[in-house]
């Protein structure tokens, strides 16, 4: 049975942390304005000016929230007078809903949560996902599709948006402890250094489990190393480090199709 004192102190770290991440008049949540600002102008390089971010950061940000949002928030256009843009999804506009209401609401979150729990906790989570610090590039979000346990290890599928899916190799420990099951939530990570990038990829002549096709949306050139950042089908994007010589190598450019191939023991595994 929960305590008394055990459910206030609960509350009041909700509060605390709705406070935080919410904002209010004053201090307004750096993600819910990003994403505020591209509704209002259809402009990433505007929206980060708007919101005092650099554009590199503005794109990191955009790509961290689609990542880890269970729908993408946000959608690229091409084409047009205008030469294309950055729009808001409906479950971007949904999500923006829903974070306003919360901040209306601040001040008797309480029944807010009692009336709207599951819509208030779907938001609350989703924020906690966005605020999470982490040094590594890629985080999805995705559910446990199976599991395969071993002596030692464990093979973990993962479903990501779309048809997407990445293994992880993790102890049979580590599903232990983190009460891995079928349908579970969780997060794949995997840093940008060990995403390796192929051209015409075949699955059948290569020994990595994972291999995630899209299209490359973006290249940061570096003095050595270059960050490419490609898109997938199911809405998720993945980013690479790699040497400046191999991204000229193999002639890389914004728009052609290739393959990430990750190798399994390199995706870590987290819930939130």
């Amino acid at each position: 049975m929960v305590s008394k004192h055990t459910q206030t102190t609960s509350v009041a770290s909700d509060s605390v942390f709705l406070q935080h991440m919410i904002g209010s008049s004053e201090a307004r949540n750096p993600v819910v304005s990003l994403l505020e600002e591209i509704h209002a102008c259809g402009s990433i390089n505007q929206a980060a000016k708007s919101v005092g971010m650099s554009y590199k950061a503005a794109w990191e940000r955009i790509e961290n929230i689609n990542n880890l949002s269970p729908d993408p928030l946000i959608s690229r256009q091409v084409g047009g007078s205008g030469g294309g843009g950055t729009v808001l999804t409906e479950a971007g506009h949904e999500f923006i809903k829903r974070a306003r209401l919360l901040q209306r609401e601040f001040a008797s979150f309480l029944n807010f949560f009692y009336f709207s729990p599951e819509e208030a906790v779907h938001t609350l989570k989703t924020l906690r996902r966005m605020e999470m610090k982490i040094s590594a590039r890629n985080v999805w979000l995705g559910n446990v599709a199976h599991i395969e346990k071993g002596a030692v290890n464990s093979v973990v599928t993962v479903a990501l948006k779309g048809q997407d899916t990445i293994v992880s190799v993790i102890t049979d420990n580590s599903v232990q402890r983190l009460g891995l099951e079928p349908g579970s939530e969780v997060l794949a990570i995997v840093k940008a250094p060990s995403v390796m990038l192929g051209l015409e990829v075949q699955r059948q002549k290569i020994s990595a489990r994972n291999i995630l096709e899209g299209a490359i949306s973006r290249i940061v050139s570096g003095v050595v190393n270059d960050e490419v950042t490609i898109d997938l089908a199911g809405g998720n994007t993945v980013t690479s480090i790699l040497t400046s010589e191999s991204v000229r190598q193999m002639g890389l450019k914004e728009g052609m199709r290739i393959a990430a191939v990750i190798k399994a023991s390199d995706v870590l595994l987290a819930i939130a």
